[in-house]
Formats: C-alpha cells, sequence, structure tokens
C-alpha cells in the first residue's frame, strides 16, 4: 500500500479504501478506527438530515462533540439511499473499495440489490462486513438489534450492577463499541487472507452485536455447562477472585485495591496492619481467600475508611499493590500520565477553536496513527468523491443535488 500523505509518517492502513454504510455507532467505531491508522473512508449520510449522530449528546455550534471525533478521517458525502439512481452510485464506489461496512437491519441491503452477492459481482475482491443486533442468519436475524438489547441478550447485564438491584448498564455504548473492534479485527484478518496471502479472495464479515458482548463473557458458559453455576451480580467485586473491590476512603473518595494475588495478598494486608491476615494459612491462595472473602473485605474497608485517599495511595504504591482511583473526565484530563501518553489530540473546528479528541490506541511504533481532520460538514466531499473518483462532471452532480439524490 502507498502513503498518499508524503507529508506525515506512513500508516499501517495507507491505500486501503474503505465505504462506509449506515449510522450511528457500531459500523462508524470500526470506520474510524481503521481510518486513524490511515484507512481511506468514505461515509455515506441521507442527504439533508446526515447522521443523527451530527445531534446527539452535547452539541456545541449546532454539531455534536461527539461527531467531530467519531467521524475524523472521513470523507462525508450524501447519498439518498432509497432512490435507485444512488444504488448505482454505491455499486460504482463498491467497484473501487477494499472494505464495505455497513450496519442496516438485515435483508436491507439485498433489497436495494446491493447485498453481499451483488456487490462481490462487481468487485469479487471485496470486503463486506455487516454488523447487526443478532447477526445475518438465525431465526432472530430479522429482530431489530440495538445494543442495550444485544447487552442483555448476551449475558452481559446479568453479571452487571449489585446483587440487591436490577441489572444496570454502564454509562456508554458498550455493546455498539465492542462490536466495532469486532468488525475491525474481522476487516484486518480478511485484508490479511486476501493480500498477504495473495488470494486475492473477498468475503463477507459477520458480526453480531450480541455475539461481541458474548465474547467477553469469560467462564460463564463451560461454569454452567459442568457445574449448573448461574454467575451472578456482585457490585464492584469479581466473582471468584478475591480480594478485588472498590472501598471508601475517610475523604469521601474511592480507592481500587487489587490484592488478589498470593505474594500480593501478603503485601497488602501487612500494609494494611493486618499482619494477622498476611500469615493465616487459610489465605494463602486464591481458593481460601474466596472462602473468607466477608472477612477479608470487611478489614481493608476499616483501613480505607480511617485513612484519606493520598495516605492510602502512597502506602499501596511503596508496597507494590496495584491500586487507584476512580476517575471522571476533568481528572482524566488533567492526569500527568495520559498526557504523557499522548491520548488526547487538540484538533482544528474551525473559526479558530480547537477541541480536545480522545486518540486511539493501540500505539504502534514505526506507524503511528493519528487526525487530520475532525468530522466534517455534511457533504463536505461530495465533490471530491463523485467528480474525482467517480468522474461525475458538474452538471451531473448538479442535478443529482437538485433531485435530492445527494
Amino acid at each position: 500500500m502507498q502513503n498518499n500523505h508524503p507529508s506525515r509518517p506512513p500508516r499501517p492502513l495507507d491505500g486501503v479504501r474503505i465505504l462506509e454504510m449506515g449510522q450511528l455507532l457500531a459500523g462508524p467505531f470500526a470506520a474510524a478506527l481503521l481510518g486513524w491508522f490511515g484507512a481511506e473512508v468514505i461515509k455515506i449520510e441521507p442527504p439533508r438530515t446526515g447522521d443523527p449522530l451530527r445531534k446527539w449528546r452535547k452539541v456545541h455550534k449546532g454539531t455534536a462533540l461527539w461527531w467531530y471525533s467519531l467521524s475524523r478521517n472521513k470523507k462525508c458525502v450524501t447519498l439518498n439511499l432509497k432512490d435507485p439512481r444512488a444504488h448505482e452510485i454505491v455499486k460504482q464506489l463498491a467497484g473501487k473499495m477494499d472494505v464495505v461496512i455497513e450496519n442496516f437491519k438485515p435483508g436491507t441491503l439485498e433489497k436495494w440489490g446491493l447485498g453481499f452477492e451483488d456487490l462481490k459481482r462487481i468487485n469479487p475482491k471485496l470486503i463486506m462486513a455487516r454488523v447487526s443486533g443478532y447477526g445475518q442468519t438465525g431465526p432472530y436475524a430479522a429482530r431489530p438489534g440495538y445494543a442495550n438489547v444485544a447487552e442483555g441478550f448476551s449475558g452481559m447485564r446479568y453479571v452487571t450492577g449489585f446483587p440487591d438491584r436490577p441489572p444496570a448498564r454502564p454509562n456508554l455504548s458498550m455493546g455498539d463499541t465492542l462490536a466495532g473492534l469486532h468488525a475491525a479485527l474481522g476487516i484486518l484478518m480478511a485484508l490479511y487472507h486476501r493480500d498477504a496471502r495473495h488470494t486475492g479472495q473477498g468475503q463477507m464479515v459477520d458480526v453480531a452485536i450480541y455475539e461481541a458482548c458474548f465474547n467477553m463473557m469469560e467462564s460463564l458458559i463451560p461454569e454452567y455447562d459442568k457445574l449448573g453455576e448461574i454467575r451472578e451480580r456482585q457490585g464492584s467485586k469479581l466473582t471468584g477472585i478475591v480480594p478485588t473491590n472498590t472501598y471508601p476512603t475517610k475523604d469521601g473518595k474511592y480507592i481500587i485495591i487489587g490484592g488478589n494475588g498470593d505474594t500480593i495478598f501478603k503485601r497488602l494486608m501487612i500494609a494494611a496492619g493486618r499482619e494477622d491476615l498476611a500469615s493465616d494459612p487459610r489465605l494463602a491462595d486464591n481458593e481460601g481467600r474466596v472462602a473468607h472473602e466477608p472477612m477479608i473485605d470487611a478489614a481493608l474497608e476499616e483501613w480505607t475508611r480511617n485513612h484519606t485517599y493520598d495516605q492510602l495511595i502512597a502506602v499501596l504504591e511503596k508496597a507494590d499493590v496495584p491500586s487507584g482511583p476512580i476517575y471522571n473526565a476533568a481528572d482524566i484530563v488533567n492526569d500527568p500520565h495520559y498526557n504523557a501518553r499522548g491520548m488526547f489530540e487538540d484538533a482544528e473546528i474551525g473559526g479558530g477553536e480547537t477541541v480536545k479528541l480522545p486518540a486511539f490506541s493501540p500505539k504502534l511504533s514505526e506507524t503511528p496513527g493519528g487526525t487530520e481532520w475532525v468530522g466534517p460538514p455534511l457533504g463536505a466531499h461530495n465533490r471530491g468523491v463523485y467528480g474525482e473518483m467517480l468522474g461525475m462532471s458538474e452538471e451531473e452532480i448538479a442535478r443529482l443535488e437538485a433531485d435530492g439524490v445527494i
């Protein structure tokens, strides 16, 4: 792949072209991640309204701040996918792509003649990543599948929260982001199979949001299969691993402590002034600690409640015990480690203003990713894509605009 931006360091996905069809989160997150590492992403949005994410959550001067982040590095074009003329334009674009990412309800693209089999006939090397709630097959495939429902279906919600309260969710679109990560991973594996192995073979990457969440469920299924065990909610604890919990401090804060390694546990209890528990043979391994979890947690909570966070963290760091705070956004932005690791970018948003955006990871030593531009205005790249890439004349573009196709 060639670097089309010689003024910047090469990126691992330079030369890879991706067409993003769909909106909101899962598919767009995958495209944003791949675009960060150099892929040329062309994003299709409905004319006039655009992706709903442009207005979701906190808006600054008419544009959602989330839009600037999730649509960075993307070339945004408008196209009314309900118009047959738009279907022909999609086919032309697909013929020039390496990857198509879509997150419509299964069957929608087939109705328009734009399913994987349709586009594969145009471009046999095409990789198509399809993200949906329940996947492209199976009895639930046609159901609408938002991430919040998929999280519950996967088992993730059942184990999240406190045992005496209803299942909780993190205040994040966790299922969508996990599905986006799985889509990006699937795309990279398909590209490797096609290009590094010189097969030239395209394929479909089928990502179900519930399955992306299900992949996170650790030993849930074998424990049920062999022992009949159903894991329950544990609040801030973790079933079968002790001690790992969140404890209150004297100054009204909370501290997270992970003392579940055998030698770490001994150092932790000595630091907490409980040499008796550090040397207790019943607590020498995790199995014994699990059996005596209430005693251990009570001892730790008694200790943390009588000291400030700063006092506790100083003692625990000296004892080499994993521990830390619970951060909010302000804490994160002002933390020296985040800043030293380059986890923020100040990107131009026009009018002399900048916005602080989170950087993507992982970090690559030789081909790092980065932001070239933030999420752009609606239809900002219509002429560049339709004119330069597809060879449309100004008259053709103007006619499509007048007819509401773009």
